[in-house]
């Protein structure tokens, strides 16, 4: 398993910026590797997000990336906010009992 964590600062409108996401988001959901993803809104300075998303492995996810659909998400996004994507491979996890 990867995680793909992308931190957005939004410099459009965040309701814009929420809607483009949200397409995104249930375009990856139909992709094979797909596992699961999160968008988390900053408290105290709104116009950042996070998304974390999980994918069964790194080549499901490049594979996501390069379907030509994906460049109309990419794009949008892109016109309303910057990014810093990073792929991290998962050492630790615990959950409460």
């Amino acid at each position: 398993m990867i995680t793909f964590i992308n931190r957005f600062n939004v410099t459009g409108p965040a309701e814009e910026f929420e809607a483009a996401f949200d397409e995104t988001s249930a375009f990856f959901a139909a992709q094979p590797g797909f596992l699961n993803h999160r968008l988390l809104q900053h408290v105290e300075e709104p116009h950042l997000y996070v998304n974390i998303a999980d994918w069964k492995d790194e080549e499901s996810f490049r594979a996501a990336l390069a379907r030509p659909e994906f460049a109309v998400h990419r794009t949008r996004l892109r016109t309303l906010s910057s990014s810093d994507p990073n792929l991290y491979v998962p050492l630790l996890e615990r959950v409460a009992r």
